[in-house]
């Protein structure tokens, strides 16, 4: 609990920080190149002239150059200033400055500069805005003076549109993709309408894995038959194409030439779904026979999503929980930019604020935190998937069952196990930033480093990727045992690896076989999306690209697949634990009477 209550008070330790030294008002309200906060009464900064006005009447920034965009540095290279009104409209002269001046009393020079003397002061090309100055809006909440007209950033827009404009290629998938919008908005819907669907059949059936063998089967054979269908049909119209265009001239037009590459692609299509769906077959035969307890775990877990329906909404809470924190952690990053103590560019003599000494480490730290926090959600969606899961398997009568076994596991969370999920986050952190920091050393020296380096690079990644990994499997039954037996999180893991290698065989068999079942589910639902994905646009034919629309949202199908059939692997895991502790301390006899579901009698037997 202190590890948890250390790590939180921290962050918004940091958080505190940024606002009680002004980075955040800096960043909401905006500064000027003097080291001024607008809106606000500001103190002298030493050795800064024109620091510490006050800034009260002036709430908005305004750069005298707001088209000088640095890509690479990602800021407006322009002197900034406070002033009292944004621009309304185009000021071509120096004259319209000063009448802008005069009557609405916002002054678009630097402070030292008096509007009505703007035509005459020779330090008017140095120290007024460029001109001419664009017509301005001020950006809602951030109160910064943005040009109206996008063209100011012809610059890089210019950039972007050559870059797209000489990939031919990247050309057609935009235009595939800007065309398709509404089908690629429909069939991300109908991902999630799919995956809906496939728990309610999942519920009829209670998640049998024969069931699903053959609904994969079927839908695999049906669609590579659709596949092959729709390349014949093209095939078919072209000839037909081909046979008028021919009877009007000599030479084929352009529609012959997409038609033939329609006919292409699907070819390839189809061709690569008949290889996948045979190899799919021959692997869903050869293991049907060997996952009886298996077959009994998935049977049992699809029992628990109909007595805890919720659990199904677990997904949403997490995504929900780490979007809300991840926007916070944006936030204080955004603040941590703007605070610290001022210092002048000896380059531009513009005034920016940076962390030095000691401090400068908290944005290392926040970046830390982002990770740490990020498993430490996960983790509370293990425990409270555990705990439910638990309450359900050691309750005999499942009508005694609580109310609400969710929030019964939530509360025990809170109030006992934090530390444990702490502690377990922690460790995976202290893992995947060693991994992440090769990732990085990796990218930069790509090309430089000699073959040998490249290998242990990869080789140490690759193998703390694996060790990331199992203490992922590990720190999971160590929140199912917590949840039996309300032990520490050192205790707990101790126990159920003890009770994982007692059953290594049992445990080997379920993660193959289990793994691959789960696999095939997300298959399911992204083929099912992708199949009508295809259909859709096979009758759109003035797409001219099929391949990035159908890569979105098959990836988002199964993103989605993923994140629910998750949920699912982590019940199937508990139950998994639950029986092999049940089997270990119960024989079925007299005041030893096992708690396991009768399906899984069977197997056991």
């Amino acid at each position: 609990m202190s590890l948890t209550f250390f790590s939180l008070s921290f962050q918004c330790g940091i958080c505190g920080f940024t606002i009680a030294t002004g980075g955040a008002a800096r960043l909401v309200f905006g500064y000027d190149s003097y080291g001024n906060t607008c809106g606000q009464r500001n103190e002298p900064i030493e050795g800064v002239r024109l620091s510490g006005l006050d800034h009260t009447d002036r709430k908005f920034v305004f750069f005298l150059d707001p088209c000088n965009i640095d890509i690479i540095q990602r800021k407006i290279k322009s002197m900034a200033l406070c002033v009292s009104q944004c621009p309304t409209e185009e000021l071509a002269t120096y004259y319209d400055l000063k009448k802008f001046a005069m009557i609405n009393g916002s002054e678009l020079c630097s402070y030292e500069l008096p509007g009505h003397k703007y035509p005459s002061l020779p330090e008017r090309f140095e120290k007024c805005p460029k001109l001419p100055v664009p017509q301005s809006k001020a950006l809602p909440v951030f109160n910064r003076c943005t040009p109206v007209d996008i063209s100011c950033y012809a610059k890089f827009a210019e950039a972007v549109v050559t870059f797209v404009s000489d990939n031919s290629m990247l050309n057609r998938l935009i235009a595939g993709v800007a065309a398709s919008k509404e089908i690629i908005v429909g069939l991300c819907l109908l991902a999630l309408g799919n995956h809906l669907l496939s728990l309610a059949a999942a519920y009829t059936c209670f998640f049998s894995v024969e069931c699903e063998y053959d609904v994969c089967s079927w839908l695999f054979s049906g669609g590579t038959s659709a596949l092959w269908w729709l390349y014949i049909d093209y095939r078919m119209t072209m000839n037909e194409t081909m046979t008028k265009d021919l009877r009007k001239t000599e030479e084929p037009n352009g529609g012959i030439k997409t038609t033939k590459d329609h006919s292409q692609r699907l070819l390839i299509y189809a061709v690569s779904a008949t290889v996948f769906t045979g190899i799919l077959l021959l692997l869903m035969l050869f293991m049907r026979k060997r996952v009886a307890l298996t077959i009994a775990l998935f049977h049992v877990a699809g029992k628990v999503f109909i007595h805890l329906p919720l659990l199904a909404l677990q997904p949403f809470c997490t995504f929900l929980a780490l979007s809300l924190f991840w926007v916070y952690w944006i936030m204080v990053l955004l603040f941590l930019g703007t605070s610290g103590n001022p210092e002048k560019s000896e380059e531009t003599g513009l005034v920016e604020f940076r962390l030095r000494g000691g401090l400068q480490y908290m944005t290392w730290y926040h970046a830390v935190g982002l990770i740490w926090i990020s498993e430490f959600i996960l983790a509370c969606q293990q425990m409270t998937v555990a705990g439910a899961v638990v309450t359900y398997y050691f309750t005999r009568d499942k009508n005694k069952l609580p109310v609400t076994p969710i929030l019964s596991s939530v509360l025990r969370l809170v109030r006992y196990h934090l530390g444990t999920v702490a502690k377990g986050s922690f460790i995976i952190t202290l893992v995947k930033i060693p991994r992440l920091i090769l990732m990085y050393i990796h990218n930069q020296l790509k090309g430089k480093e000699n073959a040998c380096a490249r290998c242990m690079l990869k080789a140490c990644i690759c193998c703390l990727w694996c060790l990331e990994k199992c203490l992922n499997y590990l720190n999971q039954n160590a929140y199912a045992a917590t949840a039996i037996n309300s032990t520490s999180f050192c205790t707990s893991a101790r126990d159920a690896f003890m009770i994982l290698v007692e059953n290594a065989l049992r445990v080997a068999t379920i993660n193959t076989v289990g793994d691959f079942i789960l696999f095939l589910g997300k298959i399911l639902i992204v083929a099912c999306t992708a199949i009508t994905g295809v259909l859709a646009l096979n009758y759109q034919r003035d797409y001219t690209e099929w391949v990035l629309p159908l890569i979105i949202v098959c990836l988002f199908a199964f993103l989605v697949a993923h994140c629910f059939l998750s949920i699912f692997e982590i019940v199937v895991d508990v139950l998994f634990l639950c029986f092999a502790i049940d089997t270990k301390y119960n024989n079925g006899t007299h005041g030893r009477e096992f708690y396991m579901d009768k399906a899984l009698m069977v197997s056991h037997r």
